[in-house]
């Protein structure tokens, strides 16, 4: 059985509107973290919790937010990665067209942690309907206060723009996806520097996927022993979005127990192997 929590309000052909959103508790994590919260809470809940980066590098959410909290620079930017250029991986596609919201919810939680007042969600080119829909629905959360100046009367600014990728691969590189967006050539960055410490036009920078970024709220209003416990096992924290594709009978994404087996996937999720097919 699935273990949805990112997926939970997922129907077919249909996104969870921003008066669904709110009708279903979204936004209340936002809302209570910037009227009665410090920054250093988010951290904090994060890093208890576990929570690491649903990308490549595994990295602890938390850690990487107290580290941006630590320099003193400003403007500082939240970046979101949604170039997802792997081959086949749609995870973050479906992420959006579920619940836009709860991305947009999860960036300005991260936001505030960072005190960054600038976000930008770069998007693959591909994903041009996706790309609308965040546009959309970033511009009706401006008009309801969710974002832009004074955000909850907290006195804390905070915004968001898409971004179209140009369309390369290497794009999906943090620091490539940076270069990218100075107009340069998206040729990755040797560290140190590491983007928390000099990132987009060379001031602190929070890069995060849409997948690790929509868990925030979660965690947030729900705290790091709910979200420990929806593992497979001790050494794991949440859940994760699997992308199967390919010679199965059911291709989809299975949001399942973070440490999850493959064979589990394959066998019982995705309905085995295709035809006469073995795993």
């Amino acid at each position: 059985m699935e273990s949805r929590v990112l997926l939970k309000n997922r129907k077919p052909d249909r996104i969870l509107d921003l008066a669904e959103y709110r009708a279903s508790g979204g936004y209340s994590a936002a809302a209570e973290m910037l009227q009665t919260g410090r920054p250093a809470d988010v951290q904090e809940a994060l890093e208890a919790a576990g929570l690491l980066g649903r990308g490549g590098a595994a990295f602890s959410m938390g850690v990487k937010l107290s580290t941006v909290a630590e320099y003193a620079p400003f403007p500082r930017y939240m970046v979101c990665n949604a170039d997802e250029m792997e081959p086949g991986t749609f995870k973050d596609r479906v992420l959006i067209h579920t619940s836009p919201h709860l991305l947009i919810e999860g960036m300005l939680l991260a936001a505030f942690s960072a005190r960054a007042e600038h976000g930008i969600i770069f998007i693959r080119p591909e994903y041009e309907n996706a790309a609308r829909i965040l546009e959309r629905e970033v511009a009706l959360a401006r008009e309801q206060g969710l974002l832009g100046k004074n955000i909850f009367n907290s006195g804390f600014d905070f915004d968001i723009v898409v971004h179209r990728s140009g369309g390369r691969y290497i794009c999906g590189e943090g620091t490539a996806l940076l270069n990218a967006l100075e107009g340069k050539r998206p040729n990755p960055r040797k560290p140190p520097p590491y983007p928390t410490v000099k990132g987009l036009w060379q001031l602190p920078t929070v890069v995060q996927n849409v997948e690790t970024l929509c868990f925030v709220p979660h965690v947030v209003q729900n705290g790091a022993e709910w979200f420990r416990n929806l593992a497979a096992g001790p050494d794991e924290a949440g859940t994760k979005i699997y992308s199967v594709s390919g010679r199965v009978r059911r291709p989809g994404c299975y949001e399942l127990p973070m440490g999850t087996a493959l064979s589990e996937i394959i066998e019982t999720h995705a309905g085995g192997m295709a035809g006469n097919g073995r795993f």
